[in-house]
């Protein structure tokens, strides 16, 4: 949610106005030329006289043009299903005029297969109005909404059948076995005490406070991910917290848009809060986040740093163990290294991930992490506010260290006018590359009296994956590529994917704040191969964590790490879709979450396989 300097108290023009960098420019252009003529004259009355010497005439070969590998690009053409697939829902943010920080925020959603049918079901987070706040008599308080799929991309409310029809604030879920019983449980942020639902069999029970997990009625929770840190076979619970919040903190800030009334306040007026560890003890949950090292402090004011938005599962250093990159909204971000004893150390700054290119703090909201360019390069992408440049960090192959490539891959200046929320890496046409998706929108709706670049409703973009041989390497399409669905803009918040039909391609959802979803349907008309892969570990926790790799005949490896968590409030289903393009591959490798490792043969492509994890 970057609040960044524009957002309040602004007395003059856009810093990054395009007038402004065109005048500087061509001041600094005179000022060198001044510099240059004087140093020419300089050295023309100082420099020794030469002896006079024979004139050697010379051949030199002009420079050859550089060839690049070239490839089209592709059409990546999607259709907006929303209502004819039944999704009925409008995201509620409980604005009431105040202009409240967490109103903008919202909503999250994601694909999970809750009824164990085989296909993937959705759930849209819903907010709901302030405590303070009067409901008009006989109209109904907004709840959260699940959506049954039939298997063929069709779906049925089941929202009270299954007990979810629950109010409160709430911001994104996190889905994950919790108790090892082969239904998925469901965990959601909020405004105030997070909640816990079991799967009994289809049927959802809340079970906050008897397994320990609410936190406390003042916290503002955002991202979650369950994943098993220490390898006992159970999962565990990490949760990311915003800021220090309060209603009447938040209107104490004298926040105004130049020429308007109040606007919302940037997180840089609030405190940041420390991230809570929930250990699985397997009849209750431990916090065990100070002791395992997630409590980070300003070393200047030694007050909680973290102001987290996003979550994601990584192995920064290649031991085998998860390490968590943590996404924070104005403040370094973290990337925690698993030392394989119940504590993580923060080594973002070591790692080159904590900051932009210029040293600075980011915007930074959703996250994902990828091997985008099928080698041991790993990428975590970030999103970033308006006038930011989303982040991409590469990493050294197999050193621990990153770099960010953004503006040299043809992602970054692309980015620099949206305001990024959802963001993640997907093989959106089955080429054998993962693309990079993003969902937009600001925070603002009169933002575009202020700045004429920005807009309230932004179209999300799809940058395909041209390939780390080419010049570009991540192409922006267009809408005469993606279709006008696709483009629509929208206040884009959560963004995920999941094959809905069965098609073997990855269709969209993307969510919207204080408005209506998008499912869009993938319509990609292509020959290319693919393999989709569902793990079943012994534990019975979606083998969240695993690491499938399958090698390629031209020496390229695809690799996909096992976790729901990714994008920004956002969880995507457990299935791993890998795009072959004409390849066909002979195998794969598989590194389960204990760290046991297994080779399966591919015997037909274009298919479902369900690996079960030898005894």
């Amino acid at each position: 949610m970057a609040k960044k300097k524009q957002q309040s108290q602004v007395a003059s023009p856009e810093p990054e106005d395009d007038s402004i960098i065109g005048r500087m420019f061509w001041r600094s252009l005179g000022v060198i030329a001044v510099i240059g003529g004087l140093g020419l004259v300089g050295y023309a009355l100082t420099r020794k006289p030469q002896e006079k010497t024979e004139e050697k005439k010379t051949v030199t070969a002009l420079p050859q043009e550089r060839k690049a590998v070239t490839q089209s690009v592709p059409e990546i053409r999607f259709t907006d299903i929303t209502k004819e697939a039944g999704i009925d829902f409008t995201h509620y943010n409980g604005k009431r005029g105040e202009r409240l920080l967490p109103e903008t925020m919202g909503g999250g959603g994601g694909f999970f297969d809750y009824d164990n049918d085989g296909d993937q079901d959705i759930l849209l987070v819903n907010s709901c109005d302030w405590p303070w706040a009067s409901r008009d008599p006989g109209t109904p308080a907004p709840t959260m909404h699940l959506y049954q799929n039939d298997g063929n991309g069709k779906y049925t409310d089941a929202t009270k059948e299954a007990g979810l029809d629950a109010t409160f604030y709430g911001m994104g879920p996190s889905f994950g076995d919790f108790d090892n019983d082969g239904w998925v449980d469901l965990f959601i942020t909020a405004v105030g005490l997070n909640h816990l639902f079991r799967n009994d069999h289809g049927k959802f029970v809340e079970v906050t406070e008897a397994m320990g997990v609410g936190g406390v009625p003042t916290q503002w929770s955002c991202p979650s991910m369950w994943f098993d840190y220490d390898r006992d076979g159970k999962l565990d619970l990490i949760v990311g917290n915003y800021v220090s919040w309060s209603r009447d903190t938040d209107l104490s800030l004298a926040s105004t848009l130049v020429g308007m009334e109040r606007s919302y306040g940037q997180p840089t007026n609030f405190d940041g809060v420390h991230m809570y560890l929930y250990h699985n003890d397997g009849d209750r949950f431990t916090e065990v986040g100070e002791k395992a090292g997630l409590h980070v402090l300003n070393a200047a004011t030694r007050i909680p740093e973290a102001k987290s938005l996003g979550l994601v599962l990584v192995d920064a250093n290649h031991d085998g163990w998860p390490d968590v990159c943590v996404a924070n909204d104005t403040v370094k971000n973290y990337l925690f290294i698993n030392r394989q004893d119940g504590t993580f150390e923060d080594q973002a700054i070591g790692m080159g991930v904590a900051l932009s290119r210029d040293g600075s703090a980011t915007g930074a909201m959703g996250i994902d992490c990828g091997n985008y360019r099928n080698d041991d390069c790993c990428g975590i992408v970030i999103g970033n506010f308006a006038n930011e440049q989303s982040s991409l960090y590469l990493s050294d192959g197999m050193k621990p260290s990153f770099t960010d490539v953004a503006p040299t891959t043809g992602f970054g200046p692309q980015t620099r006018l949206r305001l990024t929320f959802g963001v993640f890496f997907a093989d959106m046409d089955l080429d054998g590359r993962q693309d990079i998706v993003c969902a937009n929108g600001h925070l603002e709706p009169e933002i575009q009296k202020v700045y004429p670049t920005q807009q309230y409703e932004q179209p999300p973009q799809l940058f395909w994956n041209a390939g780390k041989k080419q010049p570009t390497q991540l192409v922006s399409l267009t809408e005469d590529r993606t279709g006008p669905d696709f483009q629509k803009p929208l206040v884009g918040r959560a963004a995920t994917y999941a094959d809905i039909d069965g098609d073997g391609d990855l269709d969209l959802l993307l969510v919207a704040n204080g408005g209506a979803p998008r499912l869009l349907r993938n319509d990609i008309n292509n020959k290319h191969h693919w393999l989709r892969v569902k793990l079943n570990d012994r534990t019975k926790t979606g083998a969240i964590g695993a690491t499938i790799t399958i090698p390629l005949p031209n020496g390229e490896n695809l690799l996909r790490i096992v976790s729901p968590t990714r994008s920004y409030l956002s969880q995507t289903e457990l299935i791993a879709t890998f795009g072959l393009g004409t390849h066909e591959p002979k195998e794969m490798k598989i590194t389960w979450p204990d760290g046991t490792k297994q080779t399966v043969a591919i015997e037909r492509l274009d298919q479902l396989m369900v690996i079960d994890q030898p005894e």
